[in-house]
């Protein structure tokens, strides 16, 4: 019988169940039905088929390593041997004690150190989870980081269930990086795609079930109510929430939903360039979510030293990230300011906001009232600011915030009357006003005509300027608050720089993006952008594009129609076209309305002095945002409204954010990372039979899994192309491959064909040539050739189908010359409850004979360096007693037995020590939060969090006896005759790549 928390079952052993062989994929302990197994079909009669068995319930046989069959490897060069070991050892999650990265360096991506340090830190002591904030600044790449460390936790067996929650906006962009990148299929569920799903799936299931890697919108999953009790019955392994910002705002459905998924995952990936609102408390929250006993006191503590292991923060600046950028983010050039003088119809409605709605208000005028000798036409002077800032942005807009307000006001008047009451004598005037503003608009007409808004000219002028027209490819993207205005400017000025318009008078060269649109129209007008022979050249967009979407790609110019009272938001803005991967220097123009009526608050007031100041703050820090000391845009415009309406200006609220802003969150996010020395976080000690070459590994299993016949079986063929070469199959003649292939985007699939003919590469450059031709196709942004990582199904296929190579129980034997007795090669795994490793041991047990002292274990990697086990030892002869070696399997494994326990702990003491951290930690913590005079809920709430984080703790302790299983056996060869196809010849040609390659696997 197992004791409690013993994994018996890990990735990679093959059990019986029901008279049939299976291989285990992946197993976790259930709380009342044993161990959950996931399998797949081993024998005959159930192959390549998955399952689910649960060892409480099914009889799961996995049989003592004692009773391990041997059997002679008689293939070319013991490829079998060679290929059945690498599998093992690839199937094999990475321990808990393994705190270096495994596959930072084999993905389509620069290796860069700056990237490779959110893994780093997820995965170091201090986190028993990997739980982490990722708050570099706009533009450092963010997705890729994430993209690291999920691979990290895959590798781990940490991460077979995924949720990613994005904003809608950047759905696709995030789905594409994984897939393309790192080759983790994320199946995206946007609105149509749950539909589809839950057309397809049994009533009342779980869709969240039907796959295991999902990316969701978060406006479509923050519905609580129609989504709770799904999510209730369901844990992930990681679960990413992008721009994590949002998740702040107490009572909001956002919070709702983290609060429901951070408790049920193991890993938590926040990320979020601006990740607080300069409150203490609210950023105590945010954190709550990774770590709900890091704070205390959420009034008082000290964010670099409680919380350095929860977050990790760069700009551009940031030394380690400066030095290894190079040339793949060109500096940004200046932000030119662009005055347009007013014209006189737009310089009579300056006057108009100027003498009757923005007076400057008298010294004794407190915000928010209005003494009797006002002179606004409006007792709300936060509207009266708005009008001002809709009017520059246009009059079309301001046209329909004057016609709102008239609606609204009238409202106020019927509902007087019908309630018998006197009306508010302050409505009359204002509606005077707003006629008088009204019919100022109107005189303007649709104001495309030259001279009829100035900004609208500029403009133009500008768009020509940078070469933008008919017959050139120039792209530019413009901003504007106000949808309004977009739809306005999308419908003049392609016109106007001689754009040819379609029958029913829109045009192919221009997109408008903005909040209004579905989701997957958004996703369609993001690809056009994105696709350099897509005839597109102008897109008109709101900020719904300001946050995470990349826009950089085909574009390099970037225009602020009207410009936002937030440097938060100018900033983002920016950030869509100055990122990491930015091949021309990003050129930024901001249109300035002035004007020449005394007194008058046009662009010069606010907006040009903002865009100023955030290019000061982006050169001295790389960042803006610890300037205002909000982390908001919304709430930095409110405030900064707030002090012009007391007759304040932006220099007195950038000043007062300097003096009264919280100097420890100003320290934490307005911080330039001091990372001097450039060394690569550490790498994972890992043995291979193949040096880690998984070119090497996939050309050799396909030759040893399809032989001659692989092209009448899967028709497989090798294409070569410039330089490079890349392999041809089809999935289709390989039905367990294919059924693996549905987890993949299904426009991928679709587009690609890939059912019928896949192309995968290991070459690099030849992937990332044909990622960069996609991204110039008219199309799709789909590249036709997949880059073969350690995570692509088509990998992790063969390295299936290479472990029941041999029978159930076997183990081969490889003779080498370069040995004096047996050794047996043992792997042994000790877990904790949660059924995950702790630790892995590769052991070589050697003297069992005699021939080499008492016996004793040395390092796996060693014996089968010293034993020369590789592509050249070639087989001259069968094990000289294969009886002999068979009788010595129980005394080999009691020997490995006995170096595990020996070792046990020590192992475990280091393990131990950042549990025991953990434990005090957790103590401590729970003594000062309820020494504060907690409530009766609250002193609940935190023997509850205790009491789990308890549990949690207990769980990660290693515990249970360890899995031994024998894997191979080496031995001098005996009689070359006894060889069971005589001697070998020459070695079986295998796919060699590259120099390059090799260099980069």
């Amino acid at each position: 019988m197992a004791e409690q928390g013993e994994n018996r079952y890990p990735p990679g052993a093959q059990i019986l169940v029901r008279d049939e062989q299976w291989l285990v994929r992946n197993s976790m302990p259930t709380e009342h039905d044993g161990e959950k197994i996931e399998a797949l079909g081993v024998s005959e009669f159930v192959r390549d088929e998955e399952a689910v068995f649960f060892s409480g319930i099914d009889a799961v046989e996995l049989l003592d390593p004692e009773k391990t069959r041997l059997v002679s490897d008689t293939s070319s060069y013991f490829r079998r041997a060679r290929l059945f070991l690498e599998a093992v050892i690839r199937k094999t999650p990475l321990p808990q004690s393994e705190r270096g990265l495994a596959l930072a360096d084999r993905f389509l991506l620069d290796p860069l150190a700056y990237q490779q340090r959110p893994a780093e830190l997820a995965l170091s002591m201090r986190n028993l989870r990997p739980r982490l904030l990722i708050a570099d600044v706009v533009g450092l790449g963010k997705t890729l980081e994430i993209g690291l460390t999920l691979a990290e936790l895959i590798r781990r067996g940490r991460g077979e269930r995924i949720l990613v929650v994005t904003p809608q906006s950047v759905l696709e962009q995030f789905q594409h990086e994984l897939w393309t990148r790192f080759a983790i299929p994320l199946v995206r569920l946007d609105s149509l795609g749950l539909q589809r799903i839950q057309r397809e799936i049994p009533a009342g299931r779980n869709p969240f079930t039907h796959y295991k890697r999902v990316i969701i919108s978060v406006d479509t999953l923050k519905n609580i109510g129609q989504y709770r009790h799904h999510l209730e019955r369901i844990r992930w392994d990681a679960v990413v929430i992008d721009e994590s910002h949002n998740l702040i705002n107490a009572g909001s459905q956002r919070r709702a939903l983290a609060e429901i998924l951070a408790p049920r995952t193991d890993a938590l990936l926040l990320a979020s360039a601006t990740p607080h609102n300069g409150d203490k408390r609210s950023f105590a929250d945010l954190i709550s979510l990774l770590d709900p006993a890091a704070i205390a006191d959420r009034d008082h503590y000290d964010p670099a030293e409680d919380l350095g292991h929860l977050y990790i923060r760069r700009t551009k600046i940031s030394p380690e990230v400066r030095d290894q950028m190079g040339d793949e983010w060109p500096d940004r050039g200046p932000t030119l300011s662009l005055h347009c003088p007013a014209t006189e119809a737009e310089e009579k409605i300056f006057a108009e906001l100027t003498d009757h709605w923005l007076p400057v208000p008298p010294a004794s005028s407190e915000f928010g009232t209005a003494d009797q000798d006002r002179v606004s036409v409006t007792a709300d002077p936060l509207f009266a600011f708005g009008l001002l800032k809709t009017f520059l942005s246009s009059h079309k807009a301001l046209g329909d915030t004057v016609a709102t307000r008239l609606t609204t006001l009238q409202g106020k008047l019927d509902t007087a009357a019908k309630e018998g009451r006197t009306p508010d004598p302050a409505i009359a005037p204002e509606q005077e006003a707003l006629r008088r503003l009204r019919e100022l608009v109107d005189g303007m007409g649709d104001g495309t005509a030259p001279g009829d808004s100035a900004k609208l000219d500029t403009l133009v002028e500008q768009l020509k300027e940078i070469g933008v027209g008919p017959r050139s490819t120039t792209r530019a993207v413009i901003f504007s608050e106000r949808i309004r205005t977009l739809k306005w400017l999308s419908r003049t000025v392609p016109a106007r720089l001689g754009f040819k318009a379609d029958e029913d008078g829109s045009f192919k060269a221009v997109r408008l993006l903005h909040g209004g649109l579905g989701d997957q129209e958004q996703l369609k007008i993001l690809e056009a952008f994105g696709l350099a022979d897509n005839q597109v050249r102008l897109l008109f967009t709101g900020d719904v594009a300001s946050e995470g979407v990349n826009l950089h790609r085909q574009c390099h110019q970037l225009i602020h129609y009207d410009i936002p009272w937030s440097l938060i938001r100018i900033e983002q803005r920016n950030g869509r076209i100055d990122r990491y991967g930015q091949e021309h220097q990003p050129e930024f123009r901001a249109l300035v309305l002035t004007s020449a009526h005394p007194g008058a608050k046009d662009d010069r007031t606010v907006a040009e002095k903002l865009i100023l100041r955030e290019e000061e703050a982006h050169k001295l820090n790389g960042t803006a945002e610890a300037e205002t000391g909000c982390y908001r845009a919304e709430e930095e415009e409110r405030r900064l409204i707030r002090e012009l309406v007391k007759g304040g200006s932006v220099e007195d609220f950038l000043d007062d954010a300097a003096e009264n802003g919280d100097s420890e969150l100003f320290d934490l996010f307005g911080q330039v990372d001091t990372v001097t020395e450039h060394e690569l976080p550490a790498r994972a000690e890992l043995v291979s039979l193949f040096d880690g070459n998984t070119a090497e590994f996939v050309g050799t299993a396909l030759d040893e899994v399809f032989g001659d016949q692989a092209a009448g079986l899967i028709d497989l063929s090798r294409k070569n192309e410039g330089s490079g070469s890349y392999l041809s199959l089809s999935p289709a003649m390989a039905p367990d491959l294919l059924h693996r292939l549905k987890a993949l985007p299904p426009s991928y699939l679709k587009e690609q064909g890939v059912a019928k003919r896949m192309l995968v590469t290991f070459d690099r450059a030849l992937a990332q040539r044909k990622l960069d031709e996609a991204r110039k196709s008219s199309t799709s942004l789909w590249p036709e050739v997949s880059f073969l990582t350690d995570l692509h199904p088509v990998v992790e296929w063969l390295t299936d189908k290479v472990l029941v190579e041999f029978g159930h129980q076997e183990a081969p034997v490889i003779t080498s010359p370069h040995v004096d007795g047996p050794v047996f090669l043992v792997q042994g795994i000790y877990s904790n409850a949660l059924g995950r490793p702790t630790v892995v041991r590769w052991m070589a047990v050697t003297g069992l004979d005699g021939s080499a002292g008492c016996p004793g274990v040395v390092p796996m990697a060693d014996a089968l360096r010293d034993a020369k086990v590789d592509p050249r030892l070639a087989r001259t002869g069968g094990p000289r007693d294969l009886d002999h070696l068979q009788s010595l399997v129980p005394a080999a494994v009691a020997v490995a037995r006995d170096h595990l326990e020996a070792g046990k702990e020590e192992w475990a003491a280091q393990l131990s020590e950042p549990l025991a951290a953990y434990r005090e930690h957790v103590s401590g913590w729970k003594q000062d939060t309820l020494e504060g005079g907690a409530s009766g809920r609250r002193e609940r709430q935190v023997e509850e969090t205790a009491d789990e984080l308890a549990r949690l703790l207990d769980q990660l302790e290693t515990t249970g006896r360890p899995l031994l299983r024998v894997l191979a056996v080496l031995d001098r060869p005996g009689d070359p005759a006894s060889a069971a196809a005589g001697t070998d010849g020459p070695p079986t040609p295998e796919p060699t790549p590259s120099d390059d390659q090799a260099e980069n696997n």
